[in-house]
């Protein structure tokens, strides 16, 4: 529920609070997290430039740098580096936590860039060939910056304390998942499809685990969820797309992610579900029931009965959520009751 000073003056105008008590309760509800604003025009220009910069230091990196040597590279990755730790000081002294967070995860993703440099200098790696942003050769050289850059994101998340830097820890594992299967196992797309489930699944649970013992009011779950999600939806659509007939197992997994993603009020998990479940419902009416009149009305009265569920659910929704808590462990239940009333 959205509130703001004129809901309060109104509560007062209807008797509900004293006048004199608006005030000081808007400054108290304003003063609880000031991490924790609402989305404005001025964030959009800090992710875009974030972005901006962020890029220019790994997918956007050419071959022309390399023309200076493995030198060069480190120099430029130890300066950025330190410009970029001086930013994040400055930007955290004065309260502005979504640019401390940008600039954070700028020192993160000059780390592979940095000790690539370095092992370029030393001949490890095949003079003339790209700056190595796409994994999955299996090979030590990929692990080793992929290691690294975990080791400085954990750093650098211990020091700072700030959601974002989750994003480049949760895509660093993911990338050392996929090369270390790669590795160990075979590099044929269908294991590395499934190493992306499990890896998901895993972010998954681990972003439920955070959320159990976290106290405070930053969302360290949201990039889990987020790339978890993103990746264990991945790896299912593309098994099930590498088969040309998805199972009705691919529909029961997007169900779970649309139920889980409800309880936990976690709208990726609920939109990646979604879009698999119609991806399903297009597959079977024009590939599996191409020629049957009645698919189209079994699929309405499907819809309908969802509907019919919704408007169940709406109407009793405080029963049956009480209910479903009383089943749960109670640390989960608590979870979710707090999700809801957020």
């Amino acid at each position: 529920m959205h509130l703001d000073k004129h809901k309060l003056k109104r509560a007062a105008d209807r008797g509900l609070l004293r006048p004199e008590q608006v005030e000081p309760l808007w400054r108290f509800l304003t003063a609880q997290d000031p991490r924790q604003t609402r989305f404005q025009f001025s964030h959009i220009l800090y992710y875009l430039g974030g972005l901006m910069a962020i890029g220019a230091m790994s997918l956007f990196m050419t071959l022309g740098w390399q023309q200076f040597g493995g030198w060069a590279l480190v120099t430029t990755g130890l300066l950025y580096a330190l410009a970029g730790l001086g930013l994040t000081e400055w930007f955290r002294a004065r309260r502005l936590f979504i640019p401390t967070g940008i600039c954070a995860v700028l020192v993160v993703v000059l780390t592979p860039l940095t000790l690539y440099g370095w092992q370029y200098a030393q001949g490890w790696w095949e003079p003339g060939g790209p700056y190595p942003m796409l994994f999955g050769s299996g090979h030590w050289r990929p692990l080793s910056l992929e290691l690294a850059t975990l080791a400085v994101a954990a750093i650098m998340l211990w020091r700072y304390r700030l959601p974002l830097l989750m994003l480049p820890l949760a895509a660093t594992l993911w990338f050392l998942v996929l090369d270390t299967s790669g590795w160990l196992l075979d590099e044929r797309p269908e294991v590395q499809q499934w190493a992306s489930l499990w890896c998901g699944l895993l972010m998954t649970m681990a972003a439920i685990r955070i959320e159990l013992a976290n106290d405070s009011r930053q969302d360290f779950a949201f990039w889990l969820y987020l790339w978890g999600g993103t990746t264990f939806w991945a790896g299912l659509s593309l098994l099930q797309l590498g088969g040309n007939e998805p199972g009705p197992e691919y529909l029961v997994g997007n169900l779970l992610m649309i139920l889980l993603g409800t309880l936990l009020v976690r709208r990726i998990l609920v939109g990646l579900g979604g879009l698999g479940t119609a991806w399903y419902l297009g597959y079977l009416a024009w590939e599996v029931f191409a020629d049957s009149l009645l698919f189209p009305l079994a699929l309405t009265a499907i819809g309908l009965a969802v509907m019919g569920l919704g408007i169940f659910w709406q109407r009793h929704q405080r029963r049956l959520t009480e209910r479903l808590l009383a089943m749960l462990p109670p640390r989960l239940s608590a979870l979710l009751a707090r999700r809801a009333e957020d």
